[in-house]
């Protein structure tokens, strides 16, 4: 009788205990719910400016184990040129937040980690998302549970539903079958980890010769570890992988890529920002033809963070009125890209950085191609005056040193070709015969123009550049006259390249 009485208090006890923790819990949140509101509003000024966006909360209603609120994106412009939403337009999010510390959502998944909150967000149907809510059967097509830590660090479940949907006028088809993302972040956003798949994706539309056209995406995932470095830059190592890649026109497959990855890896220290890109490809085909595989190591250090930031936000600030302007001509829109970014370009070689390529390759069943180069670069602010347009110390002032390399296996060029002559219909032999013609002429003609040379069954070029010294394949003579030789325009008067 008596232990039966202990352990019936120590039920009560833990029921007032809990009692007690959700309507404290409650309470919190319920006096947290502007300052988070005012940190995501100042997020989205200075991250993301041109969308416009403000978010606010209505029907805050707090109960003793939930509450419920509806979470509204609104834009805060009056006119639609560049907002994401138009002027009245919202996106709503109905929000239900199970209080800690053992919210009830977290517990149906034997999740036993005391938590401030569980909160399970739904997607409202509104104007903006009207469209998405036909193709799902009124269902909310993005869902997500989030578990918010007394810390303040969340994680969050995010789910969208498979949607399929068709143009009736156009016949354009998009299939989705849905896809799922974790994201976790600190209460600072400094440390915000993710992950997530689509496991397939397919878009069929009409090329511009009123043709079928079949794209499809097969095993997409994606994760990274990111935080907050130098000049408030996001770094860490990060990964896109696709299992396939498919091109069809009229049901005939036309293009197939296969083990596509991305891979980036960057650090920080106070000042700098270094790192490296991966790409890799396992196999290309072209109308049944196999091509081989392919990847490049893309290395970059020494870059200067805050100068880097400062890069970021003058080409953002100064493009996006360019890129708003309704029905813009792409050339026009080409060249003024080409325009800021040579402008803001010192601001990117403020640190000194040093950039390479090792390798860019190539390869199938008879061997691989690869090119080099390793370019270390310097802060024009710092260099002399090129008196008179004299070019050779207008480059020495940008570029310290620069060195590449290419070599093509002659066996695997002809490969190549002959795959290349297969693919546009002539036989084996044909293509064959075909393909060692072409090598043979690109080799020769590399040589009679100084740009190759042949070594071991290997056409190389190689070329090392510093102090304003050019050398080509073993040859030594200044940049201006490097130029006049190989650039068909050759130099201006003043000394610069036409």
């Amino acid at each position: 009788m008596k232990k039966t009485k202990i352990a019936v208090g120590v039920v009560v006890a833990l029921g007032v205990i809990w009692i007690g923790g959700a309507w404290l819990t409650g309470k919190k949140l319920e006096d947290n719910r502007d300052q988070a509101l005012q940190n995501v509003n100042s997020w989205l000024q200075q991250q993301l400016p041109q969308s416009h966006l403000t978010v606010s909360y209505q029907d805050y209603q707090r109960g003793l184990f939930s509450s419920h609120v509806k979470l509204v994106i609104q834009s805060t412009s009056q006119t639609t040129d560049d907002a994401l939403l138009k002027p009245g337009q919202s996106v709503v999010f109905q929000e239900t937040i199970d209080h800690g510390p053992f919210p009830l959502a977290q517990l149906k998944k034997f999740n036993l980690i005391p938590s401030m909150a569980s909160v399970h967000s739904d997607l409202q149907n509104t104007d903006p998302v009207r469209k998405l809510f036909e193709l799902t059967k009124d269902k909310p097509f993005i869902t997500a549970d989030t578990r918010i830590g007394y810390s303040g660090d969340t994680s969050s479940d995010i789910h969208l539903l498979p949607i399929d949907y068709q143009d009736a006028n156009s016949g354009d088809r998009l299939a989705f079958n849905g896809g799922d993302l974790t994201i976790s972040a600190d209460k600072q956003g400094n440390q915000v980890d993710y992950s997530g798949n689509i496991d397939s994706l397919a878009v069929t539309s009409k090329n511009a010769m009123d043709m079928p056209v079949l794209l499809t995406f097969n095993g997409m995932t994606f994760d990274g570890k990111t935080h907050l470095g130098a000049g408030n830059l996001r770094v860490g190592d990060q990964t896109l992988a696709l299992k396939k890649f498919n091109a069809s026109i009229q049901g005939k497959e036309v293009f197939t890529a296969e083990g596509l990855k991305l891979l980036s890896d960057f650090k920080s220290d106070d000042k700098n920002i270094n790192g490296q890109f991966d790409y890799s490809m396992d196999a290309l085909k072209m109308q049944g033809q196999d091509f081989g595989s392919a990847k490049l190591t893309l290395k970059l250090s020494q870059l200067d963070a805050d100068a880097l930031k400062t890069f970021s936000d003058n080409y953002r600030n100064e493009m996006q009125p360019v890129i708003d302007q309704p029905n813009i001509d792409p050339l026009v829109l080409q060249q003024k890209s080409r325009e800021v970014f040579a402008k803001n370009l010192p601001l990117l070689l403020k640190g000194n950085p040093v950039i390479s390529i090792a390798p860019l390759s190539w390869k199938n069943a008879k061997g691989e191609s690869t090119f080099n180069l390793t370019a270390s670069l310097r802060d024009p602010s710092t260099g002399k005056p090129a008196d008179g347009g004299d070019i050779n110390q207008a480059a020495d002032n940008v570029v310290k040193s620069l060195d590449a390399k290419l070599v093509i296996p002659m066996a695997m060029a002809t490969e190549t070709m002959t795959h290349v002559g297969m693919a546009e219909g002539n036989s084996e032999e044909q293509a064959a015969k075909l393909a060692d013609q072409q090598v043979k002429g690109f080799a020769a003609m590399g040589q009679m123009f100084k740009l190759t040379t042949q070594q071991d069954n290997d056409i190389v070029a190689s070329l090392h550049f510093a102090d304003g010294q050019v050398e080509m394949n073993g040859e030594k003579m200044p940049l201006d006259q490097f130029i006049n030789r190989y650039l068909p325009g050759g130099v201006t008067p003043d000394g610069m390249p036409q």
